[in-house]
Order: structure tokens, then sequence, then C-alpha cells
């Protein structure tokens, strides 16, 4: 298994436990979905009901939450455009130093990829939810939480070059 974590705060964002897609060499894209958290119970991890629990309203005690979100415990946050500007640059800035010291090959590929990316996502900025890792550490990585074009299936985006690889 491979934990993905943030290079800046250490923060373990997602698993390959989620199905996950490389977009335009630059992100990830990992689908997740909405389960029903029962308190003391096993953890639903999103397969499809049995038949005898399909009827079941939410029981008491029971929350639903997002996979990804309650697995790695990330933390929701706000941004307003200008913030979430500010915010990236310096996020870029910090990426392309790692980038400098550990792979200095994939630098001129992430400044490209990168900004061409951070159009598309200024440009659908009222799109995404905002997500950090679980200590909440202001210079880490921002997971973009968004929606397929069929408005229900929810699916995070992370910066693939913030991330480091762990091999469980």
């Amino acid at each position: 298994m491979l934990l993905y974590s943030d290079v800046v705060s250490g923060d373990e964002m997602f698993s390959d436990a989620f199905p996950i897609k490389v977009v335009d060499d630059i992100v990830y894209e990992v689908d997740c979905q909405t389960i029903t958290v029962k308190p003391g119970a096993d953890i639903d991890i999103g397969a499809n009901p049995s038949a005898e629990d399909a009827d079941e309203a939410l029981e008491e005690g029971a929350t639903t939450v997002n996979n990804v979100v309650y697995s790695f415990r990330l933390q929701s946050t706000q941004f307003d455009k200008k913030s979430f500007l500010t915010y990236l640059k310096g996020y870029m800035k910090t990426v392309k130093a790692h980038l400098q010291e550990t792979k200095p090959d994939r630098v001129d590929a992430f400044e490209k990829g990168a900004q061409a990316f951070a159009k598309k996502l200024v440009a659908n900025f009222k799109d995404y939810e905002f997500y950090t890792g679980e200590n909440m550490n202001p210079d880490g990585m921002v997971a973009l939480l968004n929606y397929r074009e069929d408005g229900v299936t929810p699916f995070f985006t992370f910066w693939k070059d913030g991330l480091k690889e762990i091999k469980l």
C-alpha cells in the first residue's frame, strides 16, 4: 500500500486504497464518496449496503462524512479568491524549492504545469471546497474537493509534486 503525505507538513493526505488518476502530470485526482459512520461500529468504507440494510435510515449518533476527509482527518478551511492566490503563490514557491533539492529535473515541468493548472482552479474557484492536513499547517498543502460532471460524485485534487509516497 502507498500512503501519500504532504512534503511541507508531513500530514497524511490519502492512500492508494482510493481510486487515483494523474491529471496533466501535475495533480492527482482521488475519487471519494460519502459514507455513514456509527460510533463504536466498524467503519463503512463506502461499499454497497447489504439488502437488509438498504432501507435503514440514519441511525442515532451516526454521521455522514467524506471517506477521504474522515480517513485522513483532513480539516475544512476557507479561502476567498485573493487569499487563495496568496497562499498558492507561497506554496508553489515552497514546492519548487523542495524539487530543486530532491528532483531538479522536475522543476521546469512543475512550473509550467502548476501555472496552467492554477489558471483552471482560479477560473472555477467557486466550485471548490478546501481542506488542510490534520495539523492544519498554514504552509502545507490545501486539498481541493470538487464534484464530477454529474454533480454528486466527489473527488479531491492534490498537487503531485507536493507529496511523497510512503510504502507500507
